[in-house]
């Protein structure tokens, strides 16, 4: 006879409580310390303005005098909101000379506003 390697079946459990099928072991909720930084993380995606100059970042780095003429703001209401996504690890800068130049912090952050791009979308 020959053997086939199936993979186990999840382990179902009737509930006591709703009567229906539950895997046997769910996934561990994180500890409240993390759920109020992804809570805090998911706030800082609440503003518009700040998606916005995610998404102007997400084209490459920029100064603060670029981002404000694409978006059409003053440097001012620009640097207060850079400050807030430097605050959240969402942006690094570097200097060069007496300019500033931001980017997205890492892959994750246009993973996020991708992935909320799609959602919305569908």
């Amino acid at each position: 006879m020959k053997q086939t390697n199936r993979p186990k079946e999840t382990e179902i459990e009737i509930c006591d409580v709703c009567h229906h099928h539950h895997p046997h072991s769910p996934a561990p909720v994180p500890d409240d310390e993390v759920l109020y930084r992804l809570a805090d993380l998911f706030k800082v995606f609440g503003d518009p303005t700040r998606i916005r100059i995610l998404y102007a970042l997400s084209t490459g780095e920029l100064c603060v005098c670029d981002i404000a003429q694409l978006l059409g703001m003053t440097q001012s209401a620009i640097s207060h909101q850079l400050r807030v996504l430097k605050q959240m690890a969402l942006v690094k800068f570097r200097r060069d000379g007496k300019t500033v130049y931001y980017s997205l912090a890492d892959a994750h952050v246009s993973t996020i506003l991708a992935q909320g791009l799609d959602h919305v979308q569908e």
